[in-house]
């Protein structure tokens, strides 16, 4: 437990952290995986090479000293790793690994000695961290070992059909090996996807959106492929390989579906707000939103069904794409909102090519704008999920406030590091 003098001692690094942190989490990565090899199969090594992970975890590490006193603020944030956590399998004996590393590294940076007052201080409070995250995950794993369809570890798919939906993205449709049920999961989760990159010679998991929804025989992901970002880098590693080197018929490993971002009423009128391949949990939703509220007895003008028509919630996509080329998964869309008058679309096109037919294929140039958006698509008492790069959520939310719909109701999804191990 720790004291209050180790607490004093930890908030005392806060500004060391402010200036190193990245540093020293850099050097934290490195040192572990030199020193225990086998973490590199579950590490994100596209990651450790872009620094986005140091730089992702130095700022939970700053989030963590600033908030010693409550670390119950954090408990969202928590919540978010736990559920990352445990799509990577990660276990108790794991957090040793990275507390020995920790430490050490703390030791290392600041070149101060092991038996130092401040590194006990450290010590304590990792311990007190872990032991959360521990008791935590040991409630999601427990979940999924009480949920239907559900396993832990990591379960054989077989890749059913590859299809290509846009320039960029590809979705794949997963049937499990061993023919047995798949969970009854919340749309809007995710599974972590692992696979062998020849590039770097090992095993690599990734965690992907499902873009299926519940009650599917089949989980189904659709990936972008993720180009180099710097002359002479390689493009994403897993995703690369998705796309030129996993065909139907081969065999992916897949953790069970969780994530702490899902549909939580589809009893509210929902509004969903994606960018780019953002739009993958929003289709998961939209598809199990219209499958609660569809009745296979009424039709538009028959028995009162356009009574049952209008009593519907209503559903409302909002998505931006840089164009047409690249805006996956359109036509099932369009076909949806075709046949259900419930749902309502609005896309936002920073290109529009010559064959594109605004109020059809599009209905603004330029970046989503919610106040270009018609008013009726942004109901005060509606829930609203975002899910895209992280400026374009902080966008909209900033949006969604100045628009007065309240903060409890607007629900998002950064997908990158938000959700960083350790």
């Amino acid at each position: 437990m720790l004291t209050e003098t180790q607490k004093q001692l930890v908030k005392d690094t806060v500004p060391v952290l402010k200036e190193n942190g990245v540093a020293l989490t850099d050097y934290f990565y490195k040192r572990m995986l030199r020193k225990n090899p086998e973490l590199k199969e579950v590490f994100n090594m596209g990651h450790q090479r872009s620094g986005a992970q140091a730089k992702a975890l130095a700022g939970a590490v700053l989030a963590y000293a600033e908030n010693i006193d409550n670390p119950g603020v954090l408990a969202p944030v928590i919540e978010l790793i736990c559920h990352k956590h445990v799509s990577l399998n990660i276990s108790a004996p794991d957090y040793d690994i990275v507390g020995e590393n920790l430490l050490h590294s703390i030791s290392e940076v600041l070149t101060i000695p092991m038996d130092h007052e401040l590194i006990g201080a450290w010590g304590a409070a990792y311990q007190d961290l872990a032991d959360i995250f521990i008791a935590t995950e040991k409630k999601i794993y427990e979940a999924h070992q009480n949920t239907e369809g559900s396993w832990l570890g990591w379960r054989n798919f077989v890749v059913d059909k590859k299809v290509k939906e846009s320039a960029e993205i590809t979705s794949f449709y997963l049937v499990a090996k061993d023919g047995k049920a798949l969970p009854d999961y919340k749309p809007g989760q995710y599974v972590t996807l692992r696979i062998y990159v020849p590039a770097l010679g090992m095993k690599q998991p990734r965690q992907y959106s499902l873009s299926s929804s519940p009650g599917d025989n089949y989980l189904r992901i659709s990936v972008k492929r993720e180009e180099a970002r710097a002359p002479g880098q390689d493009p994403g590693y897993v995703s690369s390989t998705l796309h030129k080197s996993i065909n139907e018929g081969d065999t992916v490993e897949l953790s069970a579906p969780t994530g702490n971002f899902y549909l939580l009423n589809p009893d509210k009128d929902n509004v969903l707000i994606s960018a780019g391949v953002g739009l993958t949990p929003m289709i998961s939703m939209v598809n199990h939103l219209l499958a609660e509220t569809a009745d296979p007895h009424s039709h538009p003008g028959q028995n009162g069904g356009e009574a049952a028509e209008r009593n519907k919630k209503q559903i409302y996509f909002l998505h931006a794409a840089r164009g047409s080329d690249v805006h996956a998964l359109r036509k099932e869309i369009k076909a949806l909102a075709k046949e259900n008058h419930n749902l309502h679309v609005f896309i936002a096109y920073e290109e529009v090519k010559d064959h594109d037919v605004q109020g059809a294929d599009y209905h603004l140039h330029g970046r989503l704008d919610l106040s270009a958006v018609p008013p009726s698509y942004l109901p005060k008492m509606a829930d609203y999920y975002l899910c895209g790069p992280l400026p374009f959520m902080q966008e909209q939310h900033r949006a969604l406030i100045n628009a007065g719909i309240p903060q409890a109701q607007i629900h998002s999804e950064a997908f990158g590091t938000g959700g960083v191990v350790f």
